[in-house]
This record gives C-alpha cells, sequence and structure tokens, in this order.
C-alpha cells in the first residue's frame, strides 16, 4: 500500500446514514463491529459545529466534514490522519466556476469532500436526488454531474489512485433496480444513466460489479410500502474505482444488516477492501 500511516489491508465503507445525529448509536455500533479504516458518510444534516464528534472520536477516528442545517452533509472518518482535505468544487475548479453557474454557487450545498490516506484519494459524494424529470432539480443534478466531471478530470491529473464513493442516486441498470423502469422514473431516467456513465468514462470501474454479476442486490429501500421487507430495492450507492485500484480491489460487499434496525438509515453500507 503506497502512503504513511494505513495498514496493508485497507477497508473503505460509503453510509448515507440520513441523519448522524438520528443514527448516532447505529453508526457507532457499526464501527466497533466492522472498524474499517474509512468511512465516508452522506446526508449528515448538521452543521459543523454540532456534529456529535467525540463518539467518534473515542473510538479513534480523525472526523473531516462539510455540513449544513437540516439537508445533505458529507463527512469522512479515518483511522489516520488525511492529507489535502477539501469540501466542494472550488478549491479544485477555482471560485470563478463554482460561484457563476445557474443556480449560484455550486457549493452552497455540502454535496462533496475529499481528502488521501494511504496512497489513495477518496472523493465522497452525495449528489442531487433531481426529484421529479422534467424539474428544476432535474436539471440541477444533471448540471451538477457535468461540474462533477470536470472536478474529477482535474483530480485524476493530480492523483491517479482514486475512490469516488457516495451516494449517486442514480441506478446504473435495469439489474440494479428491482422492477422494470420507465423512462420517468426519477434515479434511472436515460439522461441520469447517460450521466453517470460519462463519469465512468473517465476510467472508473464498478468495484461491486467486479464480484457480483447477478441482479437483486440493493443499496437503498424506500421507507414506504415495506419496501425493505418486500426486497423492493435499488442499488445507488457505490464505489468507483481507477484500473490500478480496481485490480487491487479483493471484495466489495453491501451490509444490508443495517436496514433492518429499528429507525434504521433506507441506505445500507457498502464495503470496499483493498490490498
Amino acid at each position: 500500500m503506497k502512503g504513511k500511516g494505513i495498514a496493508i489491508l485497507m477497508k473503505i465503507a460509503t453510509w448515507n446514514v440520513n441523519s448522524v445525529r438520528s443514527r448516532l448509536e447505529q453508526v457507532s455500533n457499526w464501527l466497533q463491529a466492522n472498524p474499517v479504516e474509512v468511512l465516508c458518510l452522506q446526508e449528515t444534516k448538521v452543521v459543523d459545529e454540532s456534529f456529535p464528534r467525540s463518539p467518534f472520536e473515542e473510538l479513534g477516528y480523525h472526523l473531516y466534514i462539510s455540513g449544513q442545517k437540516s439537508y445533505n452533509g458529507v463527512a469522512i472518518f479515518s483511522k489516520s490522519p488525511m492529507e489535502e482535505v477539501t469540501s466542494g468544487f472550488a478549491p479544485v475548479l477555482g471560485r470563478e466556476a463554482v460561484e457563476n453557474g445557474p443556480y449560484g454557487d455550486w457549493d452552497e450545498q455540502k454535496r462533496v469532500i475529499t481528502g488521501v490516506a494511504g496512497g489513495i484519494r477518496i472523493v465522497n459524494l452525495y449528489v442531487p436526488n433531481g426529484a421529479s424529470v422534467k424539474s428544476e432539480k432535474y436539471d440541477y443534478k444533471l448540471q451538477w454531474f457535468q461540474l462533477l466531471r470536470s472536478y474529477l478530470e482535474t483530480v485524476l491529473e493530480k492523483t491517479p489512485d482514486t475512490c469516488i464513493c457516495g451516494d449517486f442516486n442514480v441506478a446504473l441498470e435495469e439489474r440494479d433496480i428491482y422492477r422494470k423502469t420507465k423512462d420517468s422514473d426519477i434515479m434511472a431516467s436515460p439522461a441520469e444513466r447517460v450521466a453517470l456513465q460519462s463519469i465512468l468514462e473517465l476510467g472508473f470501474a464498478d468495484a461491486f460489479r467486479k464480484f457480483v454479476a447477478e441482479a437483486g442486490h440493493f443499496s437503498w429501500w424506500d421507507y414506504r410500502h415495506g419496501g425493505f421487507q418486500r426486497d423492493r430495492g435499488w442499488r445507488i450507492d457505490y464505489h468507483f474505482l481507477t484500473p490500478e485500484l480496481s485490480d487491487r480491489c479483493t471484495g466489495c460487499i453491501i451490509d444490508k444488516s443495517t436496514r433492518g434496525l429499528e429507525k434504521p438509515s433506507d441506505h445500507a453500507p457498502v464495503i470496499v477492501d483493498f490490498t
């Protein structure tokens, strides 16, 4: 393993916790049972100064957070101090590129945080949901993907070993959803899939699909209509890896057990292993 301070064997997990304060005990318990080197959280829904740091610091994690009140928010927990930690698009693309969009400041919503651990650039993302096809939020999502592509192009010039992970709010293929979709389905529309595919065309591979080809594996289940109990899920949480990292990847699993807890997040953790 390249870099300093990380063991030869390394696990990185991603988990949309749908409020870190609401899921504090669940996340803490999960980390004690699964002491991954790096945990990337999405939808933390809390400003930085109110983030519940101490339970995770007591477990030996260094915390890097970028949050906002009630919505969005991303964080990275790392067993070793991370290097080159930044939040948002601006540190990579510049303030002018970020502030002059059609929706104002792209970094107002806290959706991007990155840092280097063990020689691996980890980019933790919470992609906009999009609400409904042809809505203003849908257009925002598609343009956000365009900005993300520019951001990643720049990142890859400096750090070829890159893992992008998080809640992408897109099911890339039909096998990633429990049912047949329509073009009007948010998170599965043709334009959203093209947008996500354009990210993969930068050289990223889906870690989970390196090991599992069949349908029926999901990371998100709607709270409504018994989604989890009936296994009506979607796979929208990913680890995408650059070629050398993909070669070093030895496993990728979805931990469904958390979704069966009382008052769970609607997402499950996804864990990738490296040597």
